[in-house]
């Protein structure tokens, strides 16, 4: 017999993260590892107040079957910034389907602003991120996602990805979203939907600090490729197009205006992304 495909057992990791200040510095008072997902040493490059982490996959894809759980508290006063060191890469599956799931309990200020994501051709992904906001909580992210390797030609014709979003306040939701992309279906090429375009992404940014004038802003800086949305207490920025790198530039430039509005604090790049 034949197989079209290896047969291996799926991967399932979990990360659980802490942090919290003292003295005036955040720390990362937890970290807790199961599996093949860990997060490097803290670093500091803009002095005590922020604390910069990379999470990292180390076999580099995610195959059908695996299972990522990324969990992080953000005690009051304190300041976490998380990326990745590369693409998220979601490789082909003869059936089972990968998850993604991000849980993120937020007081203090935190930043998700992880590299792309790339669907493989035939890949069946399921991404969710649940943020949960106290009163003073701050939060800006992002996710960026590439369906198909387009630089090598290749094209989503096969398998499917679900995507869901809860942002809450207090309890309270700023926004609930849940969606499914067929690959080839009518969604990837409706003009309600993807309009045929490969890639796609969502900024968002919730804190009591947003207003028109901030908006404004940033719709100002924004090119034709980036829409944007003020709901209450929370601002949402979408890209449509057909490079992950012209996504990453924009949302990046978005960043800059949102950050030392937001956070009072100048934006930062972290170095991984300059290596």
């Amino acid at each position: 017999m034949r197989l079209s495909e290896p047969v291996v057992a799926p991967w399932r990791a979990q990360l659980d993260l802490g942090f919290e200040l003292r003295n005036g510095k955040t720390i990362l008072a937890d970290k807790r590892s199961a599996g093949p997902l860990v997060v490097q040493k803290p670093l500091y490059p803009e002095g005590d107040a922020a604390c910069h982490a990379i999470v990292v996959h180390p076999p580099g894809g995610i195959a059908g079957g695996d299972e990522l759980h990324v969990n992080a508290k953000v005690l009051p006063g304190s300041h976490a910034l998380l990326t990745t060191p590369g693409a998220g890469k979601w490789y082909r599956s003869a059936g089972p389907r990968a998850r993604q799931s991000l849980s993120f309990e937020v007081e203090g200020a935190m930043e998700w602003l992880p590299r792309e994501t790339i669907v493989f051709n035939g890949a069946r992904a399921a991404l969710d991120c649940h943020v949960r906001l106290g009163s003073g909580g701050c939060y800006l992210g992002w996710e960026l996602v590439c369906l198909g390797r387009t630089g090598s030609g290749e094209s989503f014709t096969k398998g499917d990805i679900r995507l869901q979003t809860k942002v809450m306040r207090a309890g309270r939701p700023l926004l609930l979203e849940r969606g499914r992309i067929d690959a080839g279906g009518r969604l990837m090429h409706s003009p309600a939907g993807l309009g045929g375009h490969a890639v796609f992404g969502t900024l968002l940014a919730a804190s009591a600090a947003l207003d028109k004038n901030l908006l404004n802003l940033c719709r100002k800086a924004a090119p034709e490729c980036v829409a944007l949305t003020l709901l209450p207490g929370l601002l949402v920025a979408r890209y449509l197009g057909d490079s992950s790198e012209v996504a990453m530039n924009e949302f990046i430039r978005l960043w800059k205006l949102l950050r030392p509005a937001l956070t009072g604090r100048p934006a930062v790049e972290p170095r991984i992304w300059s290596t």
